[in-house]
């Protein structure tokens, strides 16, 4: 059984900044890539960040130049470093993760449970 659990969602003002985290927990052998989604109201989940095992990210052009991701390995965990939050970007944030498990099956794909993160003056 493996989990994804994100934290760290608000609300901040236009111009703030917001850190979320997602911890992967469970009987976990390796994790691959770590992404970041969100999904703003009305509209269909997008990437926001991607960052690989060894800690290479890449970014949405929408979030290039204000958002960074980090990974501890040792923790199983993913940040996703937010700042000059706009309007535009808020949204509920998935954390996603492909795993492979100790028992032995293929590498999955598993998700959060979501964080709202809310821009607002």
């Amino acid at each position: 059984q493996v989990r994804l659990v994100e934290s760290g969602g608000g609300l901040v003002q236009p111009g703030g900044s917001l850190r979320l985290s997602c911890v992967a927990s469970g009987t976990i052998f390796s994790i691959d890539f770590m992404n970041w989604y969100r999904r703003a109201p009305g509209e269909k989940r997008e990437l926001v960040m991607g960052i690989t095992s060894d800690g290479t990210s890449s970014a949405a052009d929408a979030v290039k130049g204000r958002f960074t991701a980090a990974r501890d390995n040792s923790k199983n965990t993913v940040y996703l470093q937010m700042d000059t939050l706009q309007p535009e970007d808020t949204g509920v944030y998935y954390c996603y993760a492909r795993i492979k498990t100790r028992d032995g099956r293929p590498w999955r794909d598993y998700w959060g449970q979501g964080t709202q993160v809310t821009v607002s003056s």
